[in-house]
């Protein structure tokens, strides 16, 4: 089985990597960027189109609002950095939001956000994927007809890029995020060169169309919720900030330095970007409709169903660089590769957070272990699995997936600078230097205003978007929590009813008298060799049991026992259904009922063979046995090993392969120590 598992396990990711190399994997700035960033760097693509879409609602004449909700963005954009920037420094261990939320609220602020994380990171690959699909469906036909199975491809795709890791796929994803910002950036440059300093007039392809206002003339109340409304939909530039805090451990030393720079630079470069977006779309005259069909008026008609509204960024190149040419398509390109490579965030942050949660036993432990390349693979996976089932049901399409969107991150976002405020608090009390306080007060300051603000946008995100799918994710929060919660509460139980007391008790008494069994199928070497071993075992009674299946059979076993004067009393229990364990299971429970005191220990043989196939054909019984056994108190279970020649074949080849590191032996031990032991065994051979 293990032959036939790990050689396409290794052509996928790779050779393991001992435990002694996981400083190699640590990521130098220039990689963590596009690593951690790619969500909040990708959301620009459509965060600018999302706004003026909310906009429409009231015409044209609305979009003079665009810049005011711009800095409104770039105003909470850098409010979060800042925010954040104080929690790479003050929490460097990965816990992020939950860490901050834990250590400052409590364990339930702690779970929400944690709860709202998870969700937002299922949501990211989801969303991502989806809208990057559609982006590469407008140019081939066949992605848009199968888009649901070629989501899932790219998200299997993804993950295997992941399992091989995190350095390694950092180095993939590096190049298109850095051409998709250079192209962005050359888009800004020369759109503002052309009209300010040549002074030429562009105008997107939607330039010349009218939008019908569903709702003319708004003002007072209903102003305000559209300008709310508009303004939480440009929030989606923010997904992902907090991808950097809860990834600290994945940066090279000095690790918050490092983090709290790549921070201030993704900032920098998303609002920049952003902003820039917003100011050509208002230059090129760009018109977005919710329902372009019948909102979209060219020449006093609406364009119709057979118009396909492009992305803003798309209208502002084709407006600043002409459509169809060279810097247009390499734009296109990038923006729906990076689309794609936003996912690639939650693929690690996700893992991170899970394995800090199971390791505080509210996810199953096997979260907190990092696989063969080091990577927490079972994370990797179980995020895999949760995006493709989300894909699957919502069809890979992106305006439902959207609207699920958000609503984790702006809880996590509130609950956790509500916590960094409850931190600068407390160190405030305790410190006396005047140097130390003013740089406390003013960090309290950003984290006041960062936690209001956030609070604001989330009370707007689930008043506008709770009907078109919110509630989705906030049903996937509960789910989350109340998961969470369960495994907590199971591991204390199974922890506080494990634990050794101090005082003398029942598991420390010795048992009166030990009563061994040999289960005996037939007279051969395997139970030949158990009934040794049990004789060597000190017991106050030795027998075989034997079950009766086949009369014929079962007198030859007797025959066989007597001719060869095995001196262990053979007892044989009639079976007329034919079954063999609940004969077995019956008469270890009727030993037990009998002397409560007494332990019974069942040695049952089993053959040893070396190929996946021949597991199939032996040794069945005895785990049906093994695990009835498991249930019976006062049991102990021994298996007896007899190797048939194939296993031993199967020895001689894995000798061949000593030099590769078998799958899971990065996790078992000190490295050092199991190197020396590999000497040893070395020289001795």
């Amino acid at each position: 089985m293990s032959k036939l598992t790990d050689v396409p396990k290794r052509i996928l990711i790779g050779r393991a990597l001992r435990s002694d190399k996981l400083g190699e994997t640590l990521l130098p700035k220039r990689i963590a960027l596009p690593v951690f960033a790619s969500d909040p760097l990708s959301s620009v693509a459509y965060a600018p189109g999302e706004v003026l879409l909310v906009l429409s609602i009231a015409g044209v004449s609305a979009y003079h609002f665009s810049p005011w909700i711009a800095v409104a963005v770039v105003v909470l954009m850098f409010t979060v950095v800042a925010s954040y920037r104080q929690n790479v420094h003050a929490y460097p261990s990965g816990g992020g939001d939950y860490e901050v939320a834990t250590t400052n609220l409590g364990p339930k602020a702690g779970l929400t956000v944690a709860s709202a994380l998870l969700v937002d990171y299922v949501l990211t690959v989801a969303v991502s994927i989806a809208s990057g699909v559609e982006n590469l469906g407008s140019a081939i036909p066949f992605v848009v007809e199968h888009k649901t199975a070629c989501a899932v491809a790219a998200i299997v795709l993804l993950t295997v890029m992941n399992l091989r890791g995190v350095k390694e796929s950092g180095k993939l994803f590096a190049i298109p995020t850095y051409l998709f910002v250079a192209g962005v950036f050359v888009m800004i440059i020369w759109g503002a060169f052309r009209g300010l300093v040549l002074g030429d007039t562009m105008h997107a392809p939607t330039s010349g169309y009218t939008i019908k206002a569903e709702h003319q003339g708004l003002a007072g109340f209903a102003l305000v919720f559209l300008l709310l409304r508009a303004f939480s939909s440009g929030c989606a530039a923010l997904t992902g900030v907090e991808a950097i805090s809860n990834g600290v451990p994945a940066f090279r030393k000095p690790k918050s330095k490092n983090a709290a720079t790549t921070l201030a630079a993704m900032g920098l470069l998303a609002v920049t970007m952003f902003c820039g977006i917003i100011a050509l779309a208002m230059a090129t005259d760009v018109k977005m409709a919710e329902n372009p069909a019948s909102d979209l008026i060219n020449h006093g008609s609406p364009v119709g169903s057979a118009f396909v509204q492009d992305p803003v960024i798309s209208q502002v190149a084709a407006a600043v660089f002409g459509d169809g040419t060279f810097f247009f398509v390499i734009l296109a390109a990038a923006t729906a590769l990076v689309l794609f490579l936003a996912a690639n965030t939650a693929y690690n942050g996700f893992p991170l957070l899970g394995s800090i949660l199971a390791q505080d036993s509210y996810l199953p432990r096997q979260l907190h272990t990092r696989g063969d390349r080091l990577a927490f693979s079972n994370g990797i996976v179980l995020l895999a699995g949760a995006a493709i089932l989300l894909v699957v049901i919502y069809g890979a399409d992106s305006t439902r997936l959207i609207q699920l969107y958000i609503v984790g991150v702006f809880v996590s976002f509130t609950l956790s600078q509500t916590g960094m405020v409850r931190h600068w608090n407390r160190h405030l009390r305790a410190e006396k230097d005047p140097v130390k306080r003013r740089h406390m007060i003013r960090s309290r300051a950003i984290n006041t205003f960062g936690a209001f603000f956030t609070g604001l946008v989330l009370v707007v995100v689930l008043a506008t978007k709770f009907t078109h799918g919110a509630w989705v994710a906030l049903l996937g929060m509960v789910i989350f929590y109340g998961t969470m919660t369960a495994i907590r509460k199971h591991y204390d139980r199974v922890a506080a009813e494990i634990a050794a007391d101090d005082a003398p008790s029942d598991e420390n008494i010795r048992p009166s008298r030990v009563h061994s069994i040999v289960l005996v199928s037939k007279l051969h070497r395997p139970t030949l060799r158990a009934l040794a071993y049990a004789k060597l075992i000190r017991t106050d009674h030795l027998e075989a049991l034997s079950i009766s299946v086949d009369p014929a059979e079962t007198k030859a076993l007797r025959e066989d026992w007597e001719r060869r004067g095995i001196n262990v009393p053979l007892k044989i229990l009639d079976s007329p259904y034919r079954e063999v364990t609940r004969p077995v299971i019956e008469y270890v429970k009727g030993l037990r009922r009998e002397s409560p005191r007494d332990v019974v220990s069942v040695y049952i043989p089993e053959y040893v063979v070396g190929h996946w196939y021949e597991h199939l054909l032996h040794n069945q019984s005895a785990l049906r046995l093994k695990g009835r056994l498991l249930f019976t108190p006062g049991v102990m279970v021994t298996s007896v090993p007899y190797q048939l020649e194939s296993s031993e074949a199967a020895k001689k080849r894995a000798r061949r392969r000593a030099d590769w590191s078998a799958p899971g032996s990065v996790r078992r031990g000190p490295v050092e120590r199991r190197s020396k032991e590999h000497t040893h065994h070395t020289h001795k051979g």
